[in-house]
């Protein structure tokens, strides 16, 4: 569950940094904002679709 989470706060983290990118125009070693943007976006759904995994089919050991 840690690295989910772990995933999903780099996706934010690079959202963030793509959000800059794109105001300011800027573009450093190959990645502009957009590419930064998709990055991002893409760490994001794959966190969020790991924490759903992990909810949903987890092993229920403590269950009465």
């Amino acid at each position: 569950m840690k690295y989910a989470v772990l995933i999903f706060i780099i996706g934010l983290l690079v959202c963030a940094a793509g959000i800059l990118f794109k105001i300011t125009h800027w573009s450093i070693f190959g990645f502009s904002g957009n590419m930064m943007l998709s990055i991002g976006t893409i760490l994001q759904i794959t966190g969020g679709l790991l924490l759903l995994y992990k909810v949903f089919f987890a092993n229920k050991s403590n269950d009465l």
